[in-house]
């Protein structure tokens, strides 16, 4: 039987296989469970430009991207829009729902056409109390999102910022593009401004950063692409 989603979503270039009943927070659930998820399902489409939710709305509801991307902000004191990352296709937001968080914490806007099904909280909370091991799952699978978090914090301390942006640019791609013999390759487009958020920057600084990057060979225009050249593995430390 074809997948509601499939037959909403049959125009989109790029439409995820991952059904919101088989996303990586309820991996290794039993069949039933997974069937049940899937059918109480509710579904959205959303054009460019449009909000999926904002910085301090009530937090009801969580998505599965099913097809188009979306990007993740905040808005610092200033009133400068923070950049906080971009989803893509197989993509969760608004797990906090999952949390005492009475609201969502960034806001969530539609860089393209976008296509994405989810729970309510009370649509949630229902299948919990019929199928209690998906909250068991989810406790085990938070963690690795806690570990991911920690990285990209830690890119943030790296003092240079070429190679800040550099390694920036590698976990977007590692996560929204593709790889290939060349590196990672970043099929969409972010402008300066954009990166300067992700990494803590002013655009003018951003801008010069990649001229350096291009000029020694770590990154690489293709057409509309951005290569980035893989980050060398540092050894292990000995003693």
């Amino acid at each position: 039987m074809q997948c509601i989603c499939e037959k909403l979503g049959a125009d989109f270039s790029e439409l995820s296989p991952v059904c919101i009943g088989n996303l990586w927070l309820f991996r290794d659930l039993p069949g039933e469970t997974l069937m049940a998820m899937s059918q109480s399902a509710i579904r959205y489409r959303k054009h460019r430009g449009e909000r999926i939710f904002l910085e301090g709305d009530l937090a009801n509801t969580m998505f599965l991207i099913k097809g188009g991307r979306i990007k993740l902000s905040k808005l610092a004191e200033s009133g400068n829009e923070l950049i906080l990352g971009y989803r893509k296709p197989g993509d969760f937001i608004g797990e906090n729902i999952l949390t005492d968080t009475e609201t969502y914490p960034c806001s969530a806007w539609c860089q393209e056409e976008t296509l994405i099904c989810g729970f309510s909280k009370q649509q949630f909370n229902a299948l919990v109390l019929e199928h209690p091991q998906i909250g068991l799952q989810i406790i085990r699978n938070m963690s690795e999102r806690i570990a991911w978090l920690s990285d990209q914090v830690g890119n943030l301390t790296v003092t240079n910022i070429e190679d800040r942006l550099h390694r920036v640019l590698q976990n977007v791609a590692k996560e929204q593009g593709s790889e290939d013999e060349r590196g990672y390759v970043l099929n969409f487009s972010i402008t300066h401004e954009e990166l300067g958020f992700l990494i803590g920057a002013h655009r003018v600084s951003v801008t010069r950063a990649m001229n350096a990057l291009k000029q020694n060979g770590k990154i690489a225009v293709d057409g509309k692409s951005l290569v980035i050249a893989r980050i060398p593995q540092e050894p292990p430390l000995s003693f």
